[in-house]
């Protein structure tokens, strides 16, 4: 049975839209008509999802009825409890602090279940039923900021729907550190920091600089979250103003804009000493599309830098402060095209850009690319060359420049550690033959078959291509992006490979999308992710002898492998393992994923161990494919890459673990935590000689620096 909450208040504010309020958890949403009237139907206990009917004078079907009432269900909007059951439940909660504050008590309550922006801030956006929903994956973040921020929230719920990711947001203000570790959290986002005022005069005196308050806050804040939560932090930095009070002459890197500059680069400086820690380019995103009407520092101040539409959609009662004469906003209306909320559209894809890039949302990782017609022009067997260029006829950055450009392009994400592949319909001895640049080319920019991991020259269907492509690398097909510049080819593969995303319809779009898609970006350069194309060549190379040799034992043999074991002991290798514990989901006891911070904190602990390991052979570098972390004697997560799995470097890795910690404790203990994918993992501590406790937990006594089996324990 369903009910509608009994704390539950519905207020109607016209345009078909209703204010929903939990009395209790403060959780407020704007909806519209519809979803109200679906409250309103539960106002008396329903028997669903077995209930056959429906909300009448509703054009809702079935599916969209079942998406709302379930996001309705996980607001605490709707309840499966009776209402006394649901009011004994909310006296005990508040009974459990008996003697405290009521007031304290009941914000301590409303805290906790806090959804959405501080009410004031609230910008009501009615996002409909879709967006109410979410039908992606989960996240959830608190916003610490003011208006600048807080007013994103509905927008950035709506940017993050829109991209399939169901995005839950709990805002308060930025001095309110304590609120994180109340709130389920994947990320943590910082607005505009308030000492930005401090920003409006030079400091006195030759060696003060006027950002010094602002980063000291920035510091602040920093130290206080990472003291409450180990999840990666996104952090705006500040909007470059549009207007200057002293205009032409405000000079120097002491001038109002310059010193606004400044002190986003000594933040983006300062960020680098905490560890998964990232700045929001809030400046670069506004610019990119106009901040003069983005930035309220024309009309009302010079360090607000809020959202000049904010004066189109504030209510009649706070004209009381102008003693109710104010001019006519059309103008304003017709400047920001009617829009008061263009500012916080920007700055909502510039954070969810940031949080899917962190986050690792929908990542790809291998771009896929035709040939003729998409990186050099014509047929390449046609033209004889991948170029005409001659600099007698023109630059680089002219027609051949596009062509330059995307190459660039692609090579950059071969940095970041995305892999290239190529599927062309061509001959291709003929493409070998003719793909050579001569010496006065920029070659260092352009593209060589040798930064392809593999590739499909041939005139098989580019789809057969594609699947071969996605079996041989062992990815799925929903981590790749295939660029083509045929429309026919395009259509083919979104309808028969729809996982697979597929770009090449606008030239001039290709390259800055290729440069800025979040889910072919980063959030930080590891040695493995630069040498990845190395690391994936050499992979092919070793499944191409292991299909010639057929003895398994002598094809490890073969191989002629090779292992570096160390205990980690500075913050050198913790990015790569935070990463490895984050991707590997085969070869892992626990699914535990850490962040570079918690593995920062266990590095400096005395009695917590984190250990790597680098694999190489004679095709190449794997690279760091082994670690674990081990706390007190309990080993907290193993995780092997599935790249070197088979070759029994984990038993290699394992018996090190054993025989670093054995002079130091008399017991090890680990568990493992069983998935639909870890099956290899299994027995790794039953084959080193832990025993199985009824609780589920391994165990091995260690004695004298060797390993022996506490049957005890059995």
């Amino acid at each position: 049975m369903l009910r509608r909450s009994r704390f539950v208040h519905q207020l109607p504010l016209g345009d078909d839209r209703v204010l929903v309020i939990h009395a209790i958890s403060q959780v407020r949403l704007t909806v519209d008509r519809e979803v109200g009237a679906v409250l309103d139907w539960f106002a008396v206990a329903r028997a669903w999802p077995d209930d056959d009917e429906s909300p009448s004078g509703l054009a809702l079907d079935r599916p969209a009825l079942d998406g709302c009432v379930t996001s309705l269900l996980e607001r605490g909007l709707l309840t499966e409890k009776s209402a006394d059951d649901e009011l004994a439940e909310t006296q005990a909660k508040l009974g459990a602090t008996y003697g405290r504050d009521p007031l304290a008590l009941l914000d301590g309550f409303r805290r906790a279940m806090k959804e959405g922006a501080e009410p004031y801030w609230a910008a009501g956006a009615s996002l409909g039923l879709a967006d109410l929903a979410g039908d992606g994956r989960r996240v959830d973040v608190v916003l610490l900021g003011d208006c600048d921020l807080q007013m994103e929230s509905d927008f950035l719920r709506r940017e993050a729907a829109r991209r399939g990711i169901d995005l839950r947001v709990a805002a308060t203000f930025p001095d309110d550190v304590r609120f994180v570790g109340e709130h389920r959290h994947d990320a943590v986002i910082v607005g505009a920091l308030r000492s930005r005022h401090s920003l409006t005069a030079p400091q006195p005196g030759p060696d003060a600089a006027a950002h010094a308050g602002y980063i000291a806050e920035a510091s602040h804040i920093l130290e206080k979250l990472r003291e409450r939560t180990a999840a990666p932090i996104l952090i705006d930095n500040l909007p470059e103003p549009t207007v200057q009070p002293l205009g032409l002459a405000e000079r120097g890197l002491g001038g109002h804009r310059a010193r606004f500059r400044v002190a986003n680069m000594v933040l983006a400086n300062l960020v680098e000493s905490y560890p998964d820690v990232h700045v929001v380019d809030v400046a670069a995103a506004l610019a990119a599309v106009g901040a003069e009407n983005l930035l309220d520092d024309g009309q009302v101040g010079f360090t607000h830098l809020g959202s000049p539409g904010w004066l189109l959609q504030r209510p009649p009662s706070e004209k009381a402060a102008v003693h109710g004469i104010f001019p006519d906003i059309a103008p304003l209306a017709r400047v920001l095209g009617g829009d008061p909320y263009g500012r916080e559209a920007v700055l909502a894809r510039a954070h969810v850009d940031t949080l899917a890039a962190v986050l690792g949302l929908g990542r790809k990782k291998c771009v896929i690319v035709d040939l003729d017609g998409t990186l050099w022009p014509g047929v390449l067997a046609e033209t004889g060359s991948p170029f005409a260029w001659d600099p007698a006829i023109s630059g680089t950055f002219s027609y051949v420049g596009l062509y330059f450009g995307l190459h660039e392009a692609l090579l950059c994400l071969k940095r970041r550690g995305i892999v290239l592949a190529c599927v062309s319909k061509n001959d291709e001895a003929t493409v070998r033959e003719l793909w050579r640049y001569p010496d006065h080319y920029p070659k260092s920019r352009l593209l060589t078959p040798d930064d392809f991991v593999t590739w499909r020259v041939n005139w098989t269907d580019k789809v057969e291509n594609i699947r071969a492509i996605a079996d041989e690398l062992g990815f799925a097909l929903d981590t790749f992006l295939f660029v083509d510049d045929h429309p026919v080819e395009r259509d083919r593969v979104r309808r028969r490979l729809p996982e697979v995303e597929v770009w090449g319809e606008d030239p001039f779009a290709l390259r800055r999308r290729l440069l800025t898609d979040p889910r072919l970006q980063v959030p930080r350069l590891t040695v493995e992710a630069a040498a990845r194309t190395d690391l994936v060549k050499a992979q092919l190379g070793r499944q191409h002898l292991r299909a010639e040799v057929m003895d398994e034992n002598a094809y490890v043999a073969s191989l002629q492998i090779e292992c570096r074991i160390v205990r980690v002991t500075t913050t050198e290798k913790l990015d790569r393992i935070s990463e490895l514990f984050a991707r590997t989901t085969q070869f892992n006891t626990t699914g535990r994923k850490f962040a570079v911070a918690e593995l920062k904190a266990l590095v400096a602990k005395p009695d917590a161990h984190v250990f790597a390991m680098e694999v190489a052979d004679r095709f190449g570098d794997h690279g760091l494919v082994g670690a674990a972390v081990v706390d007190g004697g309990e080993v907290l997560g193993l995780v092997m890459s599935c790249r070197v799995l088979g070759l029994g470097v984990e038993h290699t890795f394992m018996r090190h673990v054993i025989d670093a910690l054995a002079s130091e404790h008399a017991t090890l203990a680990g568990a493992i935590m069983a998935t639909s994918r870890n099956a290899p993992v299994r027995h790794i501590f039953r084959d080193h000689g832990f025993v199985r406790d009824d609780a589920g937990i391994w165990h091995l006594r260690v004695r004298g620096g060797r390993a022996f089996v506490d049957r005890a324990v059995a």
